[in-house]
């Protein structure tokens, strides 16, 4: 499978935190592996990417933040802890229509002529 990255992303990324987010909350790190994991290793996302457009979506109400308490028996940094919002719900379901329209137009013109 080729690896899936940059331009094949865009306009996809929020929708798929937002289902990784949806399986439960996590910080940055763990949400990027985790899409990674979902992807089998053809998902190729970076940090720089992801934060950028975690930052857009609490702004927007889509997931909300909160620092990692400091009992964490945890060594280094608190980290920011991500979860959906109700809106961030909403915006899946949005996501999740618009993508597969989009996949199934995709799908009619690419697939091989009978």
């Amino acid at each position: 499978m080729a690896d899936i990255q940059g331009n094949l992303l865009r306009g996809h990324l929020e929708g798929m935190v937002l289902s990784v987010l949806e399986r439960g909350e996590g910080h940055g790190y763990e949400i990027l592996k985790r899409l990674q994991d979902l992807g089998n290793g053809a998902l190729e996302l970076r940090e720089g990417s992801l934060y950028p457009a975690l930052y857009r979506m609490e702004e927007a109400g889509l997931v909300q933040a909160r620092w990692e308490s400091d009992d964490s028996p945890r060594r280094g940094p608190r980290r920011r802890i991500y979860a959906l919002t109700e809106k961030g719900r909403r915006e899946l379901l949005r996501s999740r229509e618009t993508w597969r329209a989009f996949a199934g137009v995709v799908g009619r013109i690419m697939e091989e002529p009978a």
